[in-house]
Order: C-alpha cells, then sequence, then structure tokens
C-alpha cells in the first residue's frame, strides 16, 4: 500500500525507489484499514458496492487492508457516500484518500 499515487498516474522514480507524482491519471485511490483483517464478507460487500460506481476493490489474502480505484469523474459525493456506508457497518476500520488533491471537485 503506498500513499500519493493511483493507477494511472505517472511516475518518476529515483534510484533510491522514491518516487514523485508528475501527472496525476483520472483515477483516485482510496484506502482503508481496521483494527484488526476484515473479513471476507465485508470484504465482498465493499466490492460490489464499488463495482457500481464503477470502480475497483483489491486486496492481500490475509485482507489487512484494501484499496480502491475508482475514476475522478464519479465525483467525490458518490465515493464518499459507499465509502462511509460500507465504514460504518464494519468495526473498527477507517478509509481515506490516498492520492490527489481530493478536496479539490476538479481533480
Amino acid at each position: 500500500m503506498v500513499l500519493g499515487c493511483a493507477a494511472g498516474d505517472m511516475l518518476r522514480v529515483a534510484d533510491d525507489g522514491q518516487f514523485e507524482v508528475v501527472e496525476q491519471g483520472g483515477n483516485l485511490c482510496i484506502q482503508a484499514a481496521g483494527l484488526g483483517n476484515l473479513s471476507s464478507e465485508s470484504f465482498a460487500v465493499l466490492r460490489k458496492a464499488v463495482e457500481d460506481l464503477p470502480g475497483l476493490a483489491e486486496a492481500p489474502p490475509d485482507l489487512r487492508f484494501v484499496v480502491v480505484t475508482v475514476g475522478r469523474a464519479v465525483g467525490l459525493p458518490a465515493i464518499e457516500q459507499v465509502m462511509d456506508s460500507w465504514a460504518a457497518s464494519v468495526d473498527g476500520v477507517e478509509w481515506w484518500f490516498g492520492n490527489g488533491n481530493h478536496a479539490d471537485p476538479s481533480v
């Protein structure tokens, strides 16, 4: 899980592994994690909700975190509604935007 970029972003990567986003792509990255690992049931609910945006929810096999990719064109209100609704149904989970200036509605 990496903060600061999303699928489709153009990156410049230095020899030491540090990177900078040189051009943002058309996606937002949303990340979520909880106090423990998520259940497969809660992940399935999120995957279905995100697919309807449309978007993609991915997680490692142990479900210790989730990364969601959604097109910026979907709009913040729709994304926030889905994520807030899902998070309210899962004890101890929090979500956040992992890239971009999401506060600016033009991005």
